[in-house]
């Protein structure tokens, strides 16, 4: 039902499959379910109970627990990272072609060059630049003339560079994206300095 990974000594990762949870609670609702799986989770994560507390750009936080944290739900899963050092950011996509019809919205032409019409690339450069969203947290982001993802080679698991480029924000970061079943997950690994 549900999985804890340590990353590395700052970075933890729950994965929680939604279904089976909705199953051994009874909670059916989207937003209930989603919302009583976070708490779950976060409990998981920690080995107590969390004040879960969002900010006024709706950036999730965890003040007592002195770390960053960032959530991200998609059909069946549900992803909570942890990092006690740096901001963080985490998304998980249903791998599936409706994003080819969306590309121009978040690519680049270099971006959209590169990635073509495969839609795991397509979805990885998505998620990855919803993840450097929610590293940077504000709202008046434009994902195609803003966040950058850098060319990569495809496989089931990997790393790549992703960029957030504003006049008063600017930052690059090394992330890790693999394939989960039918899902792609991405996560900030660090900030490059």
């Amino acid at each position: 039902m549900f999985l804890i990974r340590e990353i590395n000594e700052n970075i933890r990762l729950g994965l929680l499959h939604l279904p089976d949870y909705s199953a051994f609670t009874g909670f059916t609702g989207k937003r209930e379910l989603e919302k009583n799986a976070t708490v779950f989770l976060l409990e998981k994560l920690f080995n107590k109970t969390v004040d879960l507390q969002y900010n006024s750009e709706g950036k999730p936080l965890l003040n007592s627990e002195g770390c960053h944290i960032s959530i991200s739900h998609s059909h069946d899963k549900l992803v909570i990272i942890c990092n006690i050092k740096d901001d963080t950011g985490v998304d998980v996509e249903l791998i599936r072609d409706k994003v080819s019809k969306i590309k121009d919205k978040f690519l680049s032409k270099t971006e959209s060059d590169e990635a073509k019409d495969n839609v795991e690339k397509l979805i990885i450069y998505w998620a990855a630049k919803e993840t450097l969203y929610k590293v940077y947290g504000l709202k008046e982001v434009e994902f195609a003339k803003h966040l950058f993802v850098h060319p990569f080679q495809l496989e089931t698991a990997g790393t790549l560079v992703g960029e957030i480029n504003l006049e008063s924000f600017r930052k690059k970061f090394n992330l890790h994206y693999e394939k989960l079943e039918d899902y792609m997950l991405v996560y900030i690994l660090n900030e490059l300095r």
